[in-house]
């Protein structure tokens, strides 16, 4: 978690991480790590093309100072939930 935007450093900095993570801290048979990114600010554009094509599971999100009253997030959650439904709809 960071103050401050996110940007192709911390891309970087966390494939760093995570390939000595791989290499030597992950058992056999265990799933490859994977990283989380959370910063104050996100450009779309910069996550895209910094995160794109590696090898290592990084994702980047972007974060709130505090959580929206219990209207707002009920909410999220329903239209999450139908955009969700909607996509295994369309994959069957």
């Amino acid at each position: 978690m960071k103050i401050g935007k996110f940007t192709h450093a911390d891309a970087g900095q966390m494939n760093l991480y995570l390939n000595y993570a791989r290499e030597h801290w992950t058992l056999p048979g265990e799933n490859p790590p994977l990283g989380l990114i959370l910063c104050s600010e996100k450009n779309e554009a910069v996550a895209h093309y910094a995160l794109g094509n590696l090898h290592n599971k990084v994702l980047s999100s972007q974060y709130k100072l505090a959580l929206p009253d219990e209207k707002e997030l009920a909410q999220e959650i329903a239209k999450t939930r139908k955009a969700l439904l909607q996509q295994i709809h369309r994959t069957k």
